[in-house]
């Protein structure tokens, strides 16, 4: 191929390449490294002995090819000083039919692009004698092929909006051979930009002077290097076409298609109503017609030279319901007006423009009822806010020409509470309900709340990527998805560690969303949950901290922004409302140590700011300003408090003179001053190892005591002391000394001149037990331990790794399968266990929230022991406004069902397939033992 040269720059557009590598292997997460430091037989040389490539764009394709090559060229020269020489081999990007090079080399059977021709954004990347071609279908084909090689030399698609570096190389070789992607399995992949103040308006403000085309253009780079093509911009106090002319121009340009969210019909924001002088009461199509009309006609004319995705239909002002009831023939008749300005001012049949219909909240009522829109519609269903996806197409409709897809949530503001602050969706849980999407049919358009898009890119980036191929996804690879993030990010040495701990975080934090924990959110007497919930997150803490010593000085500000802020600032939350439930309990148990869990519960709050003060003014010298302005302590409801609310905190005003007081493990009780006696947990060789009992001080003075076992079986890890506020005796039982069957003793405490007895019982059956063994009252079960599995027909159990409050999960796959009989062969799972209690029970199993995603049919399981014929259950059974707000704020729901056990001994429970879609966490078959608490009884031993 003949050199080109700037003499013809009317034709083609050439634009240098001065760069390097910063090369990590599989740089492009999940997809083949196709390039390399090292040369080799039929490599092109994109930078070699100090070299740079020129690449070539043709003048006549899109202007967002150039600007795309622009990046890729800036790419190269942030990791290299390379410059390009008369002498520099070439790289032609264009467009299939746009870029007349290309379009020669296929002519000439040069080039082969049968397999992305005529397809939705799909690219090519090839070398071809000494040159690279990057060939796309069609402009983002183009475009994401230029990212591609962006990304696989080493540059993050986040390396400005989370400051992740680039490493210095010289050499930079893209191998032999064709690699190729798309299409999309989504056809549009975007973000919402919704409940973005305080902390994205506040920094934009402040940056950029507002929502203008200076701001935007970082979105639309960002989404492109992400291969996502669609975007519903900031609309709280914002109005995108509004506010600068520029940023529809831009975004189509770009490449961006874009849309208004599902209370902004045709294209207008939602605060242009308001600020063209009309009220919400206005807002009314039954009262204002005209006034709406030549409302929505301008918003059309002004956008119709963009590619856009008109949302239709309409809401009540300020994302409320439209009316009362369900007013179906009012809907029609707004939906048929807007289908004509469509028609009348695109000049073209209404079918032919794309068109969302939001069935978000009560909109979906009114679907249920029977309305229907035209097919070319794309029904975009919604989830329930939490992540939770409320209905998938049937049969039938998936044979809309429209399609479906879904809005998502990673960012919420509503009840039960708004959740804004910090990522609190682990990506095992977006992965469970996208796959039900993407497997259902819902695969026209996915876009997620992304909230003010820094405290969840993480989680965006899963979800998009998803997006993109979820057959490369399966549920075995959501945990190398982390890992490969992390190695792009900060390079393979501590992939692996920071991978989990980013999983990790995720975990503990989607268990109970920050803006819901309270002073009562995790028992501080039982099961030890408060101290093994802080335990997680110190030593979370731990291992972040200890990356980050490893780390250079380049990769500090990206790890704090991406890993460590997030588990420090958790931790700190979740430590200040455990000191301040402290400092209330050991209050009202008259505990001299309550001021000093006060103090600690102050400190901690003023640790939230100090982190909160860091990452605005001083992370990355300020770049990051407003991001966490965010409030999330304190909340009273479910609106933000407009400051963090320190929580409410005991005190006890403890006198001079020593005082001995006591409590013991599972009783918020205090002796003396309880007229019951004071009794540890019972033990047995099954449950925990050791109870403890807390011998405190009611004063200031420290005070000597000693304990004494009535029994020799009784072992304690300390018989005397000096207590000058609190002491933690463990208590155990040797069991080689412990006689069989029930045995009793206690333990006498002494101090202060007071005495204290503990009464103190232990079980040791005399039968040799197996499977799950009851302890206190209760058999615990986490689902993945089954003991046997049998799979039906068609479908089987299959584990969904670390989705769950404490462990894994266990669902249905194929998700598609059709409902099952336990009657006749349906999957079931079989757990054996092991009891000394005989009568009623519990049977609690603990769900995922799903909601009930399929029309008319129920979530079903059947529950049946030994050979019994299973129960039918129907997880939403009780279903009521209460019932899903507190699956959601638990993260799971928990369904009872009631059973009868005859007799003692061994037992099989069996939970057995009915509906797909059941996503089981753990079972708990309780007697009545099992005592409050939010993870419920840890998993009882199973030998």
């Amino acid at each position: 191929m003949s050199r080109i040269t700037p003499n013809i720059a009317r034709v083609f557009l050439i634009l240098t390449l001065a760069g390097g590598l910063n090369f990590r292997a599989e740089a492009a997460l999940g997809e083949f490294q196709y390039v390399s430091e090292n040369s080799a037989a039929g490599a092109f040389p994109l930078v070699s002995k100090g070299i740079a490539a020129s690449i070539i764009v043709d003048t006549n394709d899109f202007w967002g090819i150039a600007r795309a090559a622009g990046d890729l060229r800036d790419d190269v020269r942030r990791v290299t000083g390379a410059a390009p020489s008369d002498a520099s081999p070439v790289v032609i990007a264009g467009t299939l039919g746009k870029c007349r090079l290309i379009d020669q080399m296929v002519e000439d059977g040069k080039l082969d692009v049968s397999r992305i021709e005529g397809k939705w954004e799909s690219f090519l990347v090839q070398v071809v004698g000494k040159t690279l071609v990057i060939a796309g279908s069609d402009k983002r084909g183009t475009i994401y092929g230029i990212y591609d090689v962006s990304e696989h030399i080493g540059v993050s698609p986040w390396h400005w909006w989370t400051d992740v570096p680039v490493k210095h190389h010289t050499s930079l070789y893209v191998g032999p051979g064709a690699f190729e992607q798309g299409p999309p399995a989504v056809k549009y992949r975007g973000i919402f930009l919704n409940d973005e103040a305080p902390d994205l308006t506040g920094w934009v403000k402040e940056k950029f002077g507002g929502y203008n085309h200076s701001f935007y253009t970082n979105i639309f780079e960002l989404l492109l290097r992400l291969r996502a093509n669609y975007l519903w911009p900031a609309m709280w106090d914002n109005c995108f076409s509004a506010d600068d002319a520029l940023n529809p121009k831009l975004a189509d340009e770009y490449g961006i298609v874009m849309g208004t969210s599902h209370v902004e019909p045709m294209m207008r924001a939602d605060k242009e109503w308001n600020r063209l002088g009309y009220t919400a009461r206005q807002w009314n199509y039954e009262k204002n017609p005209a006034e709406l009309r030549a409302f929505w006609k301008e918003g059309l004319e002004r956008n119709k030279p963009y590619e856009n995705i008109i949302t239709i239909a309409m809401r009540g002002k300020i994302d409320t319901p439209m009316s009362e009831s369900a007013n179906i023939a009012l809907l029609e008749r707004i939906v048929a007006g807007q289908r004509g300005l469509i028609t009348e001012v695109m000049h073209t049949n209404a079918a032919s423009v794309p068109q969302l219909w939001a069935l978000y909240k009560e909109v979906q009522e009114y679907y249920e009822k029977g309305m229907r829109v035209p097919d070319d519609v794309t029904l975009l269903w919604c989830d329930d806010n939490w992540g939770d996806v409320r209905r998938l197409p049937t049969p039938e409709e998936r044979h809309r020409s429209g399609g479906a897809g879904i809005y998502y949530h990673f960012d919420y503001v509503g009840g039960p509470r708004n959740y804004k602050w910090l990522n609190s969706t682990p990506n095992t849980k977006t992965w469970e309900q996208m796959n039900l999407a993407y497997r259902y049919g819902a695969d026209r358009i996915w876009i997620v709340n992304v909230g003010h898009l820094h405290h969840v890119t993480f989680p965006t980036e899963f979800f998009l990527t998803f997006a993109w191929s979820p057959d490369s996804w399966p549920k075995e690879r959501i945990a190398e998805f982390s890992r490969l993030f992390a190695e792009r990010e900060f390079g393979p040495e501590h992939a692996g560690e920071i991978a989990s701990i980013l999983d990790t975080y995720a975990k503990l934090n989607g268990r109970r969303k920050p803006e819901l924990l309270d002073e009562s959110t995790f028992s501080l007497v039982n099961y030890e949950e408060a101290d093994r919930v802080l335990a997680d997150w110190r030593t979370l803490l731990l291992r972040a901290l200890a990356v980050r010593l490893q780390l250079p000085e380049e990769d500090q500000n990206s790890f704090y922004e991406l890993v460590l802020h997030p588990v420090q600032a958790c931790e700190v939350v979740n430590a200040l409302y455990i000191a301040a439930a402290k400092s209330r309990l050991y209050a009202s148990q008259g505990r001299a140590s309550a001021n000093d869990y006060a103090a600690a519960a102050r400190a901690f709050f003023q640790n939230d700011a100090t982190l909160s003060a860091y990452f605005n003014h001083t992370l990355a010298h300020g770049k990051w300003d407003h991001f966490m302005d965010q409030t999330h302590i304190g909340y009273t409801y479910w609106q933000q408090p407009p400051s963090n609310n320190m929580p409410k905190v005991g005190q006890f005003e403890a006198p001079l003179e020593a005082g001995l007081g006591l409590a013991v493990e599972g009783s918020a009780n205090a002796w003396p001053g309880t007229t019951s006696a004071a009794e540890l947990p019972r033990f047995d060789p099954f449950g925990q190892s050791r109870h403890y009992i807390e011998v405190f001080n009611r004063g200031r003075t420290p005070f000597d005591f000693s304990a004494t076992a009535s029994e020799s079986w009784i072992e304690l890890n300390s018989t005397h002391g000096t207590v000058p506020e609190d002491q933690r005796l463990w208590v155990a039982v040797n069991w080689s000394k412990a006689p069989k069957g029930l045995s009793s003793g206690h333990i006498t405490v002494r101090g202060a001149d007071g005495e204290i007895d503990v009464a103190v019982s232990a079980f040791q059956p005399e039968e040799t037990v197996s499977g799950f063994v009851e302890s206190g009252g209760c058999v615990s079960i986490e689902a993945e331990h089954y003991t046997r599995k049998t799979d039906g027909a068609g479908a089987s159990w299959e584990r969904i790794e670390n989705y769950g409050r404490t462990l894994s999960s266990m669902s249905i796959f194929p998700v598609t399968a059709a409902s099952a009989d336990p009657a006749r062969g349906a999957p079931c799972m079989e757990y054996q266990f092991y009891t000394f209690d005989t009568g009623a029970v519990k049977v609690k199993a603990i769900l995922a929230p799903t909601c009930n995603f399929v029309p008319g049919r129920g979530l079903r399981y059947g529950l049946s022991f030994d050979d019994q014929p299973p129960q039918i259950v129907d997880a939403l059974e009780h279903n009521t406004l209460q019932d899903w707000e507190a699956s959601v704020r638990d993260s799971v729901r928990k369904v009872d069902c009631a059973q009868v056990l005859n007799r003692p001994g061994r037992h099989v429970l069996k939970f057995w397939m009915v509906d797909p879609g059941i996503v089981l966490q753990k079972l708990v078959v309780d007697f009545g033992g099992a005592k409050p608490s939010y993870l419920g009884p840890p998993e009882s031993y199973h030998p």
